[in-house]
């Protein structure tokens, strides 16, 4: 996640609570998040402190680590009446974590972004952690964001691989000749598969929720370690995500 020089104090004020809102629960240094966002890191600190002031982002005393705070909470609860958007996806989940034994996720759509937004843990003791409500994942990046990526109009999922570097942050296996290939697989088969591309042995599958005019607007996702995720499954994994989420499609 980077800031363009020139960037609005709103727009970098979002970029330092968006990645806070995407750490674990040790929360972010200060140096973590001029890190992520670009920001220069005495920048970084005195948006920090100003937000700590009014709440949005709290510090502990003992680790120094930054975390959202009470604000944020008690705005999203008075928003999440109107957009949350993952009640009647809860069924599904719970569903496909029982009939599988895998843990199932569903991610949004957000500007060339996904964010997990529910999650439903699988019976199988091992599991990848990769996923968990709240995390961001840049289009092409994860088995959602490929997804997603793949069933945008043609010119507009191009025109976006051609204009994003995502190898900095996540290696040479996202090139844009790489993401490109996935991208056709995904189109080929209709789910898109993530053979542990960010974390060595975690595998993803995951298929596109599309909107009422055909757009890709979330996906459902199902991750799981390499041995559960063989080739003989992995089509039949496949076929249920895509009828899952065919399912979701004709719901709105």
């Amino acid at each position: 996640m980077r800031s363009p020089l020139g960037t609005s104090v709103i727009a970098k004020v979002g970029l330092v609570l968006r990645t806070i809102g995407t750490t674990d629960t040790a929360g972010a240094t200060t140096s973590a998040v001029a890190r992520e966002t670009g920001l220069p890191r005495p920048t970084t600190h005195r948006l920090l402190t100003d937000l700590a002031d009014q709440g949005f982002v709290d510090r502990n005393a003992d680790t120094g680590r930054w975390h959202l705070g009470p604000e944020v909470y008690l705005l999203g609860a008075v928003a999440a009446a109107r957009y949350d958007v993952s009640g009647h996806v809860r069924d599904v989940l719970a569903d496909l974590a029982e009939q599988t034994g895998e843990s199932a996720y569903f991610s949004v759509l957000r500007g060339r972004e996904t964010v997990c937004l529910a999650e439903c843990e699988g019976s199988f003791p091992l599991r990848s952690h990769v996923l968990y409500e709240g995390i961001r994942f840049p289009l092409g990046v994860a088995s959602a964001g490929l997804a997603l990526l793949a069933h945008l109009p043609g010119a507009e999922a191009q025109d976006y691989i051609s204009a994003t570097d995502l190898t900095t942050r996540w290696g040479r296996s996202h090139s844009k000749q790489a993401v490109r290939s996935r991208v056709a697989a995904t189109l080929e088969r209709g789910y898109a598969v993530n053979p542990g591309l960010l974390v060595e042995g975690s595998w993803g599958i995951a298929a596109a929720v599309f909107d009422r005019a055909g757009r890709p607007r979330s996906a459902l996702t199902l991750t799981g370690v390499r041995s559960r995720f063989t080739d003989e499954r992995i089509p039949t994994l496949g076929r249920m995500l895509l009828d899952r989420a065919h399912l979701l499609s004709r719901r709105d």
